[in-house]
Formats: structure tokens, C-alpha cells, sequence
């Protein structure tokens, strides 16, 4: 049975664990357990992030990030607007379609947060993904991260 919940000190291991190997299949060389005690959990404490986890049985098979950008937040491209920032599910349980509920589990809770639009800047690995959940493809570039803002305007779309 699938399961989607926020991350709690019940499943941080858990998703500490999603974290590194997300970041490893990246190829990031960054210190996760930094990243994670420094940055992540901190702002997901002070609500600037939200973190779910999708569990499907006793499997942890995903997470994503996500925020509403916000001037108070450091992280803030473009205000009002959702931002879609990680999304990962672990390579046995893809092609399932777990990561477009995961999507849309987040794109869910911000609409009902009065968030109307969302943007992403996928991998080029994960472009086609975001494209099927109806993301386009913009002229819009975020130099700091080397990636093309996609967009969704209409958060009611589900995925193909």
C-alpha cells in the first residue's frame, strides 16, 4: 500500500538515506549529512520547505521538496510561484508511476495553499518526466544551478 506523509522524526533516517543516494546518482560530491543538519531540516522546521515521503509498503521508495518562494526565504526565484526543488524515487520502483503521485501529492498541497503556479529545473534526465506532468519548457535560465525553468500554470492538470 502506497503511503505519502511529511517527513517526521519517525522517518528522517529514512530519508536521509533517499537524500545520499538521490545526490550520489547526481553525482554531487557534496556532504549530505550536512546539507541535510544544516540547511534541509532547518528550513523545513521554520516552514520554509515542505518534505514528503512516499512509502509504499515497508519500502521508502521517494521524497520531494517542495516550497511556495517567498521573500523571507533565501531560495526565492520566483515569488508567489511553487517550486518543485527535488523529487526522487529509488530505481526499483520507477516507471510505476510513484513520482508523478509524489508530483502531484505536492502540487496538491500547494494549490490548497493558495499557490497557483509551479516551476521546476529538472535534470536534463528528468525533462521529459515534468514535460508529461505538463510542465513547458521556458526561456527562463537560472545560471547558479546551470538549468531551464520549466513551468506549470495550471496546477489542477494531472499528469499523462
Amino acid at each position: 500500500m502506497l503511503k505519502i506523509s511529511p517527513l517526521s522524526d519517525l522517518t528522517k533516517k529514512e530519508f536521509e538515506v533517499l537524500f545520499s543516494s538521490y545526490y550520489q546518482e547526481l553525482g554531487c560530491e557534496d556532504d549530505t549529512a550536512h546539507l541535510i543538519d544544516e540547511y534541509i531540516l532547518p528550513d523545513l522546521l521554520s516552514g520554509l520547505i515542505s518534505i514528503d515521503i512516499l512509502q509504499d509498503g515497508e519500502i521508502f521508495a521517494g521524497f520531494v521538496i517542495y516550497q511556495t518562494d517567498d521573500i523571507e526565504n533565501e531560495w526565492n526565484f520566483k515569488e508567489g510561484w511553487g517550486d518543485i526543488r527535488e523529487l526522487y524515487i529509488i530505481p526499483s520502483h520507477r516507471r510505476q508511476g510513484l513520482g508523478k503521485f509524489l508530483l502531484y501529492t505536492a502540487e496538491m498541497k500547494l494549490r490548497e495553499s493558495g499557490t497557483a503556479k509551479a516551476y521546476c529545473l529538472p535534470s536534463e534526465e528528468s525533462e521529459k518526466f515534468f514535460v508529461a506532468c505538463g510542465y513547458v519548457k521556458t526561456e527562463g535560465y537560472n545560471a547558479e544551478l546551470d538549468s531551464i525553468v520549466y513551468e506549470k500554470h495550471d496546477l489542477s492538470n494531472k499528469c499523462k
